[in-house]
């Protein structure tokens, strides 16, 4: 069993990853249309550019990090020595430069591909390291549940304190809020990662001859048909919640008129992703994880498409729908995560090769494919329906946002679980697997 102090100690890190992913997912696109001034279909583009580049390198972090080899082990040193780096990167993707227009869109590219490069370069390592801590099916499902929970609650802090501390930072002054903002979170990040390297263990290790070469690996991940399947997942799931998220602020200000309630109405998403996790291993000690989740995504499904005929006066149905929204998509991430785990037993059982930073790497990158995806669509999607910043909007852009933030994200979670059928590592084939490689000599 893994103490409930180490598993507090992995979830710290994902705190830290998220006072930075979740400001870049609710706020980066509303930075930079509202705030820096760029317009929203070149920050669509430049969100599908950046990503899509920063998801490539994704394979060659995972290929990095399963050939270290340190007394800390493969996976944790990466979290003390990328830390800096991350924080300085944070904050200068959110600072505002004097620039013409041009330039300015040359810095938010420079920047941002610069933040995601070192987001990948201290994420996956410290993805791979929930696959490394044990190789017990149950317990990696609590340990996401706790990596998950702790994460979410750097969601809140950044939901519930970005712009209050934008206004109490910059007095007036939106752009230096922000970057004082992302400065204080970064400082945050830093204690939060080294406290998780601190108090983590690696206890699964690759076979002690293993010689990993990076066509050979690639090869071996690729003939790991479960592992395709969660990348198609990755896909569609990713693509939908960077859609619904990056939206979530324009759907409150210029649909439902109400920018006072943007703070309240995504921290209450984030609650929703909070308790969500948290009941993820508790449904698991009851019900197959993969018909868990299933089903979860069809329940998300119907409450974002409900959405679709709320009336803007209609504000507690439309708080208590996309609460709901979270709180069931969000009880399947915890389930999805291990299930990534589960892959690289499957691949070790297989092939004899146990890749565990390029499994979680592979998937983080078609993660990354989702996101770019997601975000694109949310910026061209404002674009073609007419959005101008800081404006009363058309019917036909308040539609356009709605419709975006409402049915695109039950589509995606309808085909994640229609593509789920396919993928056959329930509870009982793990647990024969885990058995198996454990009487295998190490």
């Amino acid at each position: 069993m893994i103490s409930r102090k180490e598993k507090i100690a992995y979830g710290f890190g994902d705190t830290a990853s998220n006072l930075i992913f979740q400001t870049v997912m609710l706020f980066l696109a509303f930075f930079y249309t509202d705030i820096f001034g760029i317009s929203a279909a070149t920050v669509g583009t430049m969100f599908l550019v950046v990503r899509l580049l920063d998801a490539i390198t994704d394979p060659l972090m995972g290929f990095l990090a399963d050939k270290t080899n340190t007394r800390f082990g493969q996976f944790r040193p990466y979290l003390i020595w990328l830390v800096i780096p991350f924080a300085v990167c944070s904050i200068l993707a959110f600072t505002t430069p004097d620039l013409g227009d041009s330039g300015k869109v040359i810095y938010a590219y420079a920047t941002y591909t610069l933040l995601m490069l070192a987001y990948t370069a201290i994420n996956i390592p410290y993805s791979a390291l929930g696959g490394a801590i044990t190789q017990d099916p149950k317990e990696r499902v609590s340990i996401q549940s706790y990596r998950f929970v702790f994460g979410m609650l750097g969601g809140l802090f950044v939901t519930l304190l970005t712009l209050p501390l934008v206004e109490w930072f910059g007095q007036g002054n939106r752009a230096l809020g922000y970057q004082l903002t992302i400065a204080a979170m970064s400082v945050v990040g830093v204690v939060l990662f080294l406290l998780c390297f601190w108090g983590t263990k690696e206890r699964v290790k690759p076979p002690a001859d293993q010689q990993l070469r990076l066509k050979t690996a690639l090869v071996s991940v690729w003939k790991n048909d479960a592992m395709r399947t969660l990348a198609v997942v990755a896909v569609l799931l990713l693509c939908g919640i960077a859609i619904k998220n990056t939206l979530a602020i324009f759907y409150v200000k210029y649909y439902l008129v109400r920018e006072d309630l943007i703070t309240p109405f995504i921290s209450l998403g984030m609650v929703g992703n909070i308790l969500g996790c948290a009941l993820a291993a508790p449904l698991v000690r009851r019900i197959d994880k993969v018909k868990a989740y299933k089903a979860l995504q069809i329940i998300a499904a119907v409450f974002s498409l409900a959405a679709f005929w709320v009336k803007p006066d209609q504000l507690v149905l439309a708080f208590v729908l996309y609460f709901f929204w979270s709180f069931f998509l969000q009880m399947a991430t915890p389930l999805l995560w291990a299930k990534i785990a589960d892959t690289v037993d499957l691949g070790q059982r297989r092939s004899g090769f146990r890749a565990t930073g390029l499994v979680y790497a592979s998937v983080v990158f078609f993660i990354k494919i989702g996101i770019a995806l997601g975000g694109a669509i949310a910026g061209w999607w404002l674009a073609l329906s007419g959005y101008e910043p800081n404006q009363v909007q058309t019917e036909a852009s308040r539609l356009g946002i709605l419709f975006a933030f409402t049915v695109l994200p039950a589509i995606t979670s309808l085909l994640v679980a229609w593509v789920m059928r396919r993928y056959t590592l329930n509870d009982v084939r793990v647990e024969q697997i885990a058995h198996e490689l454990t009487q295998e000599p190490r």
